[in-house]
């Protein structure tokens, strides 16, 4: 017996729906490439899910062939404003498709749908993940060998600053000390030249007290002098 008519409408189980989608996208993209192994023809196939995710396959490369649909499709005239048109449409395909293909990669770089793929697109998206990490630890390590190699120059920039420092400081050092010689030197020259006399070093005596002197010498008073004598001579203070 052979099997019943499959009636063609939505299918309203989302499980279901999805299962069939993913079998006949498989089986339609077999189908396609079956058609151009033993057909020798240049096939393009473009699916959208429900969920706007891209499956496609093309026989001789996408873009190669959406230009030539678009130039089987769009016959040039002479108008030249038809022509503008049909250029921009043109690269604006071409732009959809690239856009396409960097969300499809993107998405599988961060680990996205990566159902449709198999195990060779597997490997080499596995590698191309090696390679960007390898690539980005080596940009670390320089980025961290070149604060290193900074961090050094400072280190004997200070450090040559610190010995400039202390060779200024021991030379003032030792003119401070030569400065103190000269002064200890000179104060010892200038006693040697110049001493000192007996009566500078030694403090003067000095009597405030009235002295009374007594000789036997002729004294003669002054005039207008009231100071009374003795019959000696000797003068008797008042």
């Amino acid at each position: 017996m052979g099997r019943g008519r499959v009636e063609l409408k939505r299918i309203e189980n989302k499980i279901n729906r999805q299962v069939t989608f993913s079998k006949r996208r498989n089986g339609l993209l077999k189908k396609a490439y079956e058609l151009s192994v033993l057909c020798d023809a240049e096939i393009a196939l473009i699916i959208f899910s429900n969920r706007g995710k891209l499956y496609e396959f093309s026989s001789s490369g996408m873009t190669k062939t959406l230009e030539r649909y678009q130039r089987c499709c769009f016959i040039p005239h002479d108008n030249t404003h038809e022509r503008e048109t049909q250029s921009w449409y043109q690269e604006v395909i071409k732009l959809n498709a690239k856009y396409e293909a960097l969300q499809r990669t993107q998405r599988h770089l961060l680990g996205e749908d990566l159902g449709p793929l198999n195990m060779k697109e597997l490997h080499n998206l596995e590698k191309q993940l090696e390679g960007a990490l390898a690539r980005a630890r080596q940009r670390k390590t320089q980025i961290m060998m070149e604060q290193m190699d900074d961090l050094r120059k400072k280190e004997r920039q200070l450090g040559d600053l610190n010995k400039q420092l202390m060779i200024k400081l021991e030379a003032e050092g030792q003119n401070l000390e030569t400065i103190q010689g000269l002064w200890g030197c000179c104060g010892a020259a200038a006693t040697e030249n110049f001493p000192l006399h007996l009566s500078q070093t030694q403090p003067m005596e000095c009597d405030l007290q009235p002295v009374l002197q007594i000789g036997y010498h002729h004294y003669v008073e002054a005039e207008g002098s009231s100071a009374p004598k003795d019959m000696a001579g000797t003068t008797i203070p008042i």
